[in-house]
């Protein structure tokens, strides 16, 4: 009977040795990875910012200094305060001279794989789109992440149309993707053949965007001064 009883009780008594190893790994590895994040984040906010003050200056040709403002409660834009975070935040272009030459704008809509974030540069004189670049895309490589490099795709963004009615309230017509060579109006896009989910998901980002933005912008345009 005796040996009975210590056969029954040795499997439970592996199986919590084995349980606490487990419990015992999970726990390193999570302390690993809080750790790793905590070491590195500084570091990948920086780079971050990195590039996206050099895409500023990619969507925005010939400027020369930049100055970030965000939109306040009252729908007027401020200087952000350095190290300060703001949901609504749009970059002014300057040139040399510190006159206005455009406002870089970030958008996001979802792709083909994953959400899509977009810069892109607005000439509010011109009421054109004049730069375009993709900050951050999981589209499927060979495909969909063509929006980033096809240099045909990317030549939409060089004067897109984005004029406003009278009042400046609303676009006069909207940012929409045609078919691959179907282009027959400058606030068209010119889609891809073969990733026709991730052109059509920049002209949504852009036609969102600019909707909500421009009107804004053109409002309180005399806001945007480099000092």
């Amino acid at each position: 009977m005796s040996a009975t009883i210590e056969q029954q009780e040795q499997p439970t008594s592996n199986s919590k040795k084995m349980l606490t190893a487990m419990v015992g790994i999970g726990a390193l590895c999570a302390l690993l990875i809080v750790l790793t994040y905590e070491g590195t984040a500084e570091r990948i906010a920086f780079l971050k910012q990195e590039a996206l003050q050099n895409a500023i200056f990619k969507v925005l040709p010939g400027i020369e200094k930049t100055r970030a403002f965000y939109l306040d409660k009252e729908g007027h834009f401020q200087p952000l305060p350095e190290n300060q975070k703001e949901a609504t935040v749009v970059y002014a272009g300057f040139t040399g001279q510190g006159e206005l030459a455009g406002i870089a704008i970030q958008g996001a809509g979802q792709g083909y794989a994953d959400v899509i974030k977009v810069l892109y540069g607005y000439n509010p004189q011109k009421e054109e789109i004049v730069g375009f670049y993709v900050l951050e895309s999981k589209e499927t490589p060979g495909l969909g992440d063509k929006i980033e490099k096809d240099e045909i795709f990317l030549a939409n963004f060089e004067a897109m149309d984005v004029k406003l009615n009278a009042d400046k309230s609303q676009l006069i017509n909207p940012v929409t993707t045609v078919k691959s060579g179907e282009k027959n109006n400058l606030w068209e896009v010119d889609g891809i053949t073969g990733a026709t989910i991730s052109s059509r998901a920049i002209g949504n980002i852009l036609n969102e965007s600019t909707s909500e933005m421009l009107p804004i912008i053109q409002r309180n345009i005399s806001e945007f001064k480099i000092q």
